[in-house]
């Protein structure tokens, strides 16, 4: 496997690098091996030379996105940044995800220039679930035989969403796997450092009955259920049901476009609300809808009744609903059903929190409220339509 790491990246492949403090003339290595990459190692598929071109397009992508406490120069195998200034006791956020099976729609629909925001998202949305404030982004890509064309679409889809984040693309690691995976499709996880005040961490202990439930809307499917989404695009494809690419009246774009709406990040909005309002918890809804991450954050005394009938919940769900034949309850427990996002705050903030958070772009809904639970009852209850009516 060779490796190219953007911005820490630095390589000695039979040559000497110019800054070397070693003069040209004390280098006796024949010119002739200097000027062609390692033939054995091409002919199994790894070509140095075309490789390692593409590192300086890396560089500029990544440059982009660079906050004032990075540290690092062009040419280290590792990233340096400082902890920013204005923290004074500053815990530490860490997160990893992929994109999972989304990467083979990507390479069906032969689109790559938004599953790096997908990657993005998918990482930092679980650090802000913290109070914690992404610094810096660092992702593997990995394919058979290195295309330029695909790993630069996807990796400005990085720069782009960790601009939307606020975090800098510090470094990464490009890797040639022969053998591993088939040509066009390609492997993306990413890795992100956060920060939090000590006393600001966000953990759910201080939720408490009487809170309301803030749900921020989602851009789609995000990242997860397509396992699912693919096998249903497949059958159809296969009969002749489905067309990725004609428009679409119900869903007002493609299939194509639908199924492949990157990931929403809701990093800035989520920083500027817990930096003025309470916020006892918060829940990513990713893997596992709402069944499986609401009680992740809840305290045992309490449970969340939900109002499933408090949001409209975009066209793509009701077109998986019926394509796959899925009754509501699989389909909450596997798709975020138009909710990307829960804030868990105090009642009386709930208009105030709402509207700013419609000012900063989202749309937000009041979704639920938390109650106190027996011990034999279940942490999440769906109760459509009991909002309306209390």
């Amino acid at each position: 496997m060779t490796a190219v790491t953007p911005l820490n990246y630095q390589c000695h492949v039979g040559r000497r690098r110019k800054n070397d403090s070693d003069t040209a003339s004390e280098d006796q290595t024949d010119p002739a091996a200097l000027s062609s990459s390692a033939p054995s190692y091409a002919s199994a598929g790894v070509d140095l030379d075309h490789d390692e071109s593409f590192i300086d397009e890396i560089k500029e992508i990544s440059r982009g996105t660079f906050r004032p406490e990075v540290l690092s120069s062009v040419g280290g195998f590792a990233g340096l940044f400082k902890t920013p200034e204005r923290y004074e006791n500053p815990i530490f956020v860490t997160a990893t995800d992929g994109v999972g099976t989304k990467l083979k729609l990507a390479a069906q629909i032969q689109r790559y220039d938004t599953i790096g925001i997908d990657c993005v998202a998918m990482v930092v949305n679980d650090l802000i679930v913290q109070g914690g404030e992404p610094v810096v982004f660092l992702d593997y890509l990995a394919m058979g035989k290195l295309d330029t064309q695909i790993a630069g679409d996807a990796l400005r889809g990085l720069a782009e969403g960790c601009r939307r984040a606020g975090c800098a693309l510090l470094g990464g690691e490009t890797a040639t796997m022969p053998g591993v995976y088939p040509p066009g499709e390609v492997e993306l996880v990413g890795f992100s450092v956060g920060v939090v005040e000590r006393d600001r961490v966000i953990d759910g202990s201080t939720i408490g009955e009487g809170d309301a439930l803030l749900g921020l809307a989602s851009s789609g499917f995000h990242s997860n259920g397509y396992s699912l989404v693919r096998q249903v695009v497949e059958q159809g494809m296969r009969s002749g049901h489905v067309d990725l690419f004609a428009e679409n009246a119900e869903l007002n774009s493609t299939l194509a476009s639908a199924i492949l709406a990157p990931t929403r990040i809701y990093v800035k909005p989520i920083l500027n609300i817990i930096r003025d309002f309470t916020v006892n918890g918060i829940v990513h809804v990713t893997g596992g809808g709402f069944e499986g991450n609401i009680p992740r954050v809840l305290p045992k005394a309490v449970r969340a009744r939900i109002d499933t009938a408090a949001w409209p919940r975009p066209p793509v769900y009701g077109w998986i609903q019926q394509s796959a034949e899925l009754p509501e309850s699989e389909l909450l427990r596997v798709f975020n059903c138009g909710i990307g996002m829960i804030l868990v705050v105090p009642r009386e903030q709930v208009e105030d929190i709402s509207q700013r958070l419609v000012g900063l772009g989202e749309r937000c809904y009041r979704i639920g409220e938390i109650e106190r639970k027996g011990e034999d009852e279940a942490s999440l209850v769906f109760d459509p339509g009991y909002l309306e009516k209390s």
